[in-house]
């Protein structure tokens, strides 16, 4: 595996000085900031959307690493991209249900979309919510037409959730088929839960209060990356 990227969800930051709060988490050691969209439809919640991103760009140069929770994410691309964004994550949900997916073949709307971001001049990722099989990004990742998969371990649309361990297990599933690929892992990561992503195969973590709201934020980060060197030394587990 790659070095590991640690992706801070700013979603947890103080708002009143989010420039700021940017900045001392940069210099601290974080490697991506991570934006997450939400617009109140796709998951319940309501947060930000291009108009900070664009904001935030004129103060940080940091890899700006958005996860679009939104209904339509197609619609954002061309803004996210005029804003700033390097990484444009959407839901596979948001595409197609994913009932109509196969894991054999690849449906031309989410081909159309990863294609549409790439032209934007983004790196296109994909999400999956805990239920959604890992296996239906196989088209997709043998076409070579994604940057990163995003794994929920939790429910989309709020932060401070407890983690679920079974929904971690997805990142073996695509680590043994794609070594090099960006495997990011969202919610309820911790030091502690650190541990269990890594030997997973996740190498891009993604946490908010874990950091955010730690009193030694290095501290954590550096956890985190003990417990991802730990795991670099040993294969990855894939679930029977």
């Amino acid at each position: 595996m790659s070095s590991l990227i640690i992706s801070p969800s700013i979603l947890s930051a103080d708002f009143a000085t989010l420039a700021d709060e940017c900045k001392r988490i940069v210099e601290l050691g974080a490697d991506w900031l991570h934006i997450d969209v939400m617009d109140g439809h796709f998951v319940p919640n309501l947060t930000i959307g291009a108009p900070v991103v664009q904001s935030l760009r004129k103060h940080s140069k940091a890899f700006f690493d958005c996860h679009l929770m939104v209904t339509n994410p197609q619609q954002w691309i061309k803004d996210f991209a005029k804003a700033g964004a390097d990484m444009f994550t959407f839901h596979l949900e948001a595409i197609v249900d994913p009932q109509q997916l196969s894991s054999s073949q690849a449906h031309p709307a989410v081909v159309e979309a990863a294609q549409q971001v790439r032209a934007a001049g983004m790196q296109a990722g994909v999400a999956l919510k805990p239920d959604t099989p890992a296996e239906l990004l196989l088209p997709y990742l043998q076409q070579g037409l994604l940057d990163m998969v995003l794994v929920l371990t939790v429910q989309p649309g709020f932060g401070g959730q407890k983690f679920m361990a079974d929904a971690v297990q997805k990142c073996a599933v695509l680590r043994q088929q794609f070594p090099e690929l960006l495997i990011e892992v969202d919610g309820g990561i911790t030091a502690e839960t650190a541990v269990a992503a890594a030997e997973a195969g996740a190498n891009v973590f993604v946490a908010g209060s874990a950091i955010f709201g730690a009193a030694e934020p290095a501290h954590v980060m550096q956890q985190m990356r003990q417990a991802y060197a730990a795991a670099a030394r040993q294969p990855a587990a894939v679930p029977a």
